[in-house]
């Protein structure tokens, strides 16, 4: 979840949710009060000290969100004698919502009778997009410049947020429904990858931080990026475990607020190879292929093409409506026993506790439309001094 839309529902989750169902408008709910919280009630468990020093950085990465204001673009265009079914544009939620949106896609591929299809891009809309045609009864072939672990989606966070970024406040109320029903795909997919070996998917809690109550004009935001709608909380206010305020007399933070979320992480790595042998299992094949244009499209055998490059389709269409939103991580040595995370928007740090390592996002003013793609060392390298800082205000409670 991205931090503009998290800091502004952050005190409505705690204190209310909204009714199940698509709203009449996607900025108003009917509110319905929690039972009362007891902190009696709440635990924080020892946390084990996160270790975050410059010298154990082992990886920066630059990720490039497609954002789009009216939200995804899944649906069929005629390119002469292809029907190309777009599958593009998801913001910050294309791991998140990418089961939902594979199913979306195939169920109009599935339209024009084809038996064959072409899959063009190989990250993580474009393999559950072809395992989802396989599951369908499809033939798939995938066309790609790169694969895993060198794709663009490889180096996002790797939490669910399946409404991060994903659609402008102004344009909310069309994709509603829609979206509901990808995320809710979605998340049953996730939860038959439970357990598996290697944890490709599993559960973590994360903790947010704030030095102010949530909610407050005095968070932090970003200038320059529109307002965007809390579906999670409108439309799917029971699908997913509910955070919790850790009272004072359990806080071992710093920081004056701060609340628990429980919440599905994605160990890309893992979980790219999970996707990428099934779907080999599964008698796919895998193209090495670089498109200038969507005209190239022609000269493949497939009369079906699903679209699924990601901020690539910019580009690749001339889409001048995907909007970049850049951002930075690296990694840090893993440490196996930390099983949490942190966000501290107003700090601009958040780090999550990959298996692959624990991964420090930094964030910046100018990361919405920001296409820069090259590393800034210094930033990451500020992003883990800052996690420090709040790491060494730690105490045991």
């Amino acid at each position: 979840m991205e931090r503009r839309q998290f800091i502004r529902a952050a005190s409505a989750m705690a204190g209310s949710l909204a009714l199940a169902g698509c709203a009449t408008s996607a900025t108003k709910s009917t509110p319905l009060k929690n039972p009362q919280q007891s902190p009696l009630s709440v635990k924080v468990p020892p946390l084990p000290m996160i270790d975050a020093r410059v010298d154990r950085i082992v990886a920066m990465n630059v990720c490039t969100r497609p954002f789009r204001t009216m939200g995804p673009r899944i649906e069929a265009e005629k390119m002469a004698d292809k029907t190309v079914v777009h599958n593009y544009g998801h913001g910050g939620s294309g791991w998140s919502l990418s089961w939902g949106s594979a199913a979306a896609a195939t169920d109009i591929a599935l339209n024009t009778g084809a038996k064959q299809v072409a899959v063009i891009g190989c990250g993580a809309i474009g393999l559950t997009t072809a395992i989802e045609a396989q599951r369908r009864g499809l033939e798939v072939t995938i066309y790609a410049k790169e694969r895993p672990p060198y794709v663009r989606s490889a180096y996002a966070t790797g939490i669910w947020s399946p409404d991060s970024r994903i659609v402008s406040l102004q344009h909310a109320e069309p994709f509603a429904e829609r979206w509901k029903t990808m995320a809710q795909v979605s998340y049953r997919r996730f939860q038959t990858l439970l357990g598996l070996d290697g944890a490709p998917v599993e559960w973590t809690q994360i903790y947010n931080l704030s030095d102010v109550p949530f909610g407050s004009s005095a968070h932090h935001e970003p200038a320059g990026e529109p307002d965007y709608p809390n579906f999670s909380r409108d439309l799917l206010p029971n699908l997913t475990p509910k955070p919790v305020t850790i009272p004072n007399k359990v806080n071992p933070f710093a920081a004056a607020y701060v609340k628990r979320h429980p919440l599905l992480m994605f160990n890309i790595g893992e979980y790219s190879e999970l996707l990428l042998n099934r779907f080999h299992q599964n008698g796919g094949r895998i193209i090495d292929a670089d498109f200038a244009s969507a005209s190239e499209f022609a000269a493949l055998d497939e009369r079906t093409i699903i679209n699924c490059t990601g901020y690539g389709a910019r580009a690749l269409l001339n889409d001048d409506s995907i909007t970049p939103v850049r951002g930075q991580t690296c990694k840090l040595i893993p440490q196996p026993e930390i099983n949490y995370g942190i966000w501290f928007w107003d700090k601009q740090v958040s780090v999550y506790p990959r298996r692959d390592g624990l991964l420090v996002q930094a964030q910046a003013d100018n990361d919405f439309g920001n296409p820069n793609a090259v590393v800034d060392p210094q930033e990451s390298e500020a992003a883990v001094r800052r996690l420090a800082d709040i790491v060494a205000q730690m105490k045991t409670v």
